[in-house]
Formats: C-alpha cells, structure tokens, sequence
C-alpha cells in the first residue's frame, strides 16, 4: 500500500477542504508514492516522536498538529521544528497533519470532546460560512433524473441530516443553434422551444469540480447552462466548537472536577461560579477565547476551552463559567480517534498509537 492510499482516507475522515485558512494540514514532508511501511498516529509529530516511528518502522507519522505551522527560510536544526523535519528526512518519513480540518468535522475533535463528557444533542456552536455553493441547471424531461442522480452521487444535494435534496421545477426553453451547432433536438438556425426541468442543488464549495464533471458527463446538452452561486448560509454541520447538554445537571464544582476527571486535566483555571446549575455545555479543543460570545449567546452554562489569558475571564460577565482545562487535554482523545478510524478503514495494517506525551504544559 502506498502512503497516498492512507492520505486518501485521512481525507474521507477530515476534508482538507474543511480547514481554516490559516492553517497548514495535509502532507507537509515526504513522498506520497512511497510504500508504506506503517502509520504512527501521534498529537505532535516531535524529535521524539519521529524516533518512536523509527523504532517502530512506521515511514508515515499522522499528527493533530502541524510540526510546520508558517513558513521557514532555513533548515539548520536550531530549534524544535527543525530537528523533528531533519530527522523525518533524513529517515525518508512522511509527516501528514489534520488540524482544523478534524477540528471543523462534525464527528471530529469536538465531538470527540462532548462524548468524553456524555453530552448528548450536540451541535456545532459557530457553523462555517462561505461554504456552500448552489448550482442551478436546465435539461430534457428525459435526462431530469438520471442528471440528478449523478450530482446527488457526485454529493449535491447534503442538507443537514438530509441526502439527495433538490427543487425540481418545469418551463419552457428555448434556443437557436448557429452553423457550427449540434443541437438534440431541431436544426441548425430553427428556432426551438421545448419543456425542460429546472434543476436546482446545494453542495460543500470543494465539490464544485466533481459536481461540474457529473453534470458535463450526464447532460444530454451539446453545450450545458448551468449557474453555481455562492450562498450566504452557514453549514450548520461544519464548524468549531460544539455544544450540547448533560444528561443530569450538576453544580458547577462537581462539574469541573467531574470534567478534571474525565478529561485527566493537571488543572482548571476558570471564572468565578454563576450558582446555576450545569445542563448546556459549550466546548471548544485548542484555543478558544474567540468564541466566548458565540457560547453565551448559545445559552451554555459552562464554557469549557484552553488558552484563556486574564482578561478573557472577564468576558464571562457571570452568565456562564468558563474554564481553561489546558490545550492538550482539550484535544487529548483526537489521536485515538484517528487510529479507531484507519483500523476500521483498513484492517490488515499497522497502525500504531503513540506512546508519546508531547504535552509541552506540566503541572505541580
């Protein structure tokens, strides 16, 4: 099996597509034609952790974080980053990582997240904008419905916990074809007018090549109208944060050591207590104080992210508590989720989950 086989289905878990933009995911050293020899699955593809692939024969390292955030001039060794890109070169190992494309998912870090908690009706807390396109279409009666299964398997036509989505319409089309056309129907310089069905679909912006080649394949057309709009809706299923609700409220101190427990925290910085109960919980892995507001106005008791400086506690306002339970703790079940998934995508591999704790922050 080659690494590009696995990095095909790193894509079916976490769209590259789905990362913020100012992000660095997907292949960021090595070869993807190589042979893959095995997968360590780790958070933070260190020095060290590039010696546990070694040591484990395992040629592709698939990280939560990217080891190469922003652009480097130079090569030398003089720090962290590039001891760990040194060493996976000169050892021919692949480094590939996921970030915010897993952290956008609707079944990614987040979620991965409220289930740690047992939060249940989860949805995502700030849906991503400028994500969905919608193309509009034209054709024979004849052609309607084989044209829009085609888009449908292309993956038009997603709405929320809805599949093959569309709105149909009738009309009238007409058209004229010059001296070099080759019209379905009439003649060159006939005037024609038939019923036609209007066909109209909604699909994720990256789609957009893999829907205009089902549509140019599948129409009956010599020359195909189509229109692709970008729409103003948020994808209610992509997006950062989530929020859900506990299955039994509690009080706010018997959350929060309920959640150091759970999600084996060395501390909890967090906000003065509200003395309300905790029943809606909004979460975020990784850094977090943007979404503050988005929590409040979602209603959430307790907010629960990391990297929080001092005045972020303020923001707060005693309207829900917020708290800091660290970075890597926020994020730590993401790298079983990887290995979970590629084990059931291919059964007859190594897929190895470090041993590794490349949690930078240590606690007294």
């Amino acid at each position: 099996m080659k690494i590009k086989q696995i990095l095909s289905i790193l894509e079916e878990m976490a769209p590259l597509a789905y990362a913020e933009d100012f992000d660095n995911v997907g292949l960021l050293v090595g070869d993807q034609e190589e042979e893959a020899t095995g997968v360590l699955v780790c958070h933070d593809a260190l020095e060290s952790v590039i010696e546990e692939a070694i040591s484990k024969n395992c040629n592709l390292v698939v990280c939560f974080h990217p080891i190469l955030f922003s652009g480097i001039k130079k090569i030398t060794g003089k720090n962290y980053v590039e001891r760990a890109i040194l060493k996976a070169i000169k050892n021919d190992i692949a480094i590939y990582a996921v970030h915010t494309a897993l952290d956008n998912h609707k079944k990614g870090v987040n979620k991965i997240f409220c289930n740690a908690l047992g939060l249940t009706n989860t949805k995502v807390l700030i849906p991503k904008p400028n994500f969905i396109q919608k193309l509009v279409t034209y054709t024979l009666p004849e052609n309607h419905e084989q044209l829009r299964n085609a888009l449908f398997d292309a993956g038009a036509g997603q709405i929320g916990n809805y599949e093959d989505c569309s709105f149909n319409s009738k009309g009238i089309g007409t058209y004229m074809g010059n001296e070099n056309s080759n019209p379905e129907f009439g003649e060159r310089f006939e005037f024609v007018e038939t019923q036609e069905i209007k066909i109209e679909v909604t699909f994720e912006k990256h789609l957009q090549g893999k829907i205009l080649k089902a549509l140019f394949k599948n129409h009956v057309y010599e020359e195909v109208a189509y229109e692709i709009y970008d729409l103003q809706n948020a994808h209610q299923n992509i997006g950062l944060g989530m929020i859900g609700v506990l299955e039994t409220p509690m009080n706010e101190e018997d959350f929060l050591s309920f959640v150091k427990d759970k999600m084996q925290c060395g501390g909890i910085r967090h906000s003065a207590f509200t003395g309300k109960k905790v029943h809606k919980v909004a979460v975020l892995g990784g850094s977090g104080s943007f979404a503050i507001k988005n929590a409040i106005l979602a209603g959430a008791d307790v907010y629960l992210t990391a990297d929080l400086k001092y005045h972020n506690f303020y923001e707060a306002e005693n309207q829900l508590l917020l708290a800091d339970i660290g970075h890597f703790e926020s994020e730590r079940y993401t790298k079983n989720y990887i290995v979970d998934f590629l084990k059931e995508k291919i059964t007859n591999f190594a897929f190895v989950l470090s041993e590794e704790n490349t949690n930078p922050v240590k606690y007294l």
